[in-house]
């Protein structure tokens, strides 16, 4: 192809996904805001909007730090400036809202950078996911934990051990998965070995890097957090701070796991959220208000954000 056929190729395709991944977040977003029935001015006029102000205030803290995470992982594998990192970050939340639990995010991050040292941009890919859901899976485990403390749950208590022993195994994943690499390459499967490629990077990371890695998964899971209790005040639902901390964590720890598109997953985080939440509240509305007005800062405004830069997405070069 000649190169004005791959610019015009190039904004066909970006333009097109952009615009369905557009109407498909308009779409879900009214679908969620007439379910939990109240209209904006409602929603607007219920507590004090010093809540809401500080939880979207909070939403360029939580992309920075995500974006220089990124940046620390993909500046491994192949130089690029901070700015790179964080637009690549924006348009992989666009793809991640048309894959089951996100997982197209860190794909699509790779596919608007260059298409050169794609293996080790995926390797350091699965560092970068790793911490993220080891550390859903640390804060989730002391939210089950807090939980089955104060709430007499037969499910909660059934899910303790399986919720350690998954956090003990991811734990060990991510500090030591280069040790693994010798046992892995004994399956005869191409694919599987390419992870020795993951191996080598590994060793590009020092202790105190993987540490810093996993140290901003943290700060960004503490962020989001926080954000979702400003909301649940702003909506009035009352509970207490630390009910409410680990309750949240728990929340997200669950919602990690639960099998869902993020076009439709507010259906699950509903359920979830009032199936915990009941316990502390009976503000059926403002539960789900909240949710849905986490789900619209943290997922929604910056995916809107990501399909308009899918435009400038070059596929064919």
């Amino acid at each position: 192809m000649n190169k004005n056929t791959k610019i015009w190729l190039n904004y066909l395709i970006g333009g097109t996904l952009s615009a369905l991944m557009l109407w498909g977040i308009y779409v879900q977003v009214m679908k969620q805001i007439d379910k939990v029935g109240a209209n904006p001015s409602e929603l607007f006029a219920t507590g004090h909007n010093i809540f809401l102000i500080v939880c979207i205030l909070l939403l360029p803290v939580n992309l920075a730090l995500e974006a220089k995470k990124w940046h620390l992982l993909a500046n491994s594998a192949q130089k690029l400036s901070y700015k790179d990192a964080f637009t690549s970050y924006i348009a992989g939340i666009a793809f991640a809202t048309v894959t089951p639990n996100r997982l197209g995010e860190y794909p699509g991050r790779i596919l608007y950078l260059k298409r050169k040292n794609t293996v080790r941009l995926i390797s350091v890919s699965i560092l970068g996911a790793t911490a993220q859901i080891l550390t859903l899976f640390i804060c989730g485990f002391l939210g089950l934990l807090y939980y089955n403390l104060v709430i007499d749950d037969t499910l909660g208590r059934v899910l303790l051990l399986p919720a350690l022993v998954v956090t003990i195994i991811l734990f060990i994943a991510y500090w030591k998965f280069e040790t693994w690499i010798p046992l892995i390459e004994r399956f005869n499967i191409s694919w599987l070995k390419r992870l020795n490629v993951y191996g080598k990077l590994l060793k590009r990371f020092t202790f105190r890097e993987q540490l810093t890695i996993l140290g901003i998964s943290i700060l960004r899971f503490s962020i989001y957090t926080a954000q979702y209790l400003f909301l649940i005040y702003w909506m009035n639902v009352e509970v207490s701070l630390i009910d409410g901390l680990f309750t949240c964590a728990l929340f997200f720890g669950v919602v990690s796991v639960v099998p869902s598109l993020t076009i439709i997953e507010l259906g699950e985080r509903g359920f979830v959220s009032l199936y915990l939440f009941q316990h502390f509240s009976d503000n059926v509305v403002g539960i789900l208000a909240a949710t849905v007005g986490l789900w619209i800062i943290n997922l929604a405004i910056p995916a809107i954000l990501g399909s308009v830069l899918l435009i400038r997405m070059k596929l064919f070069r």
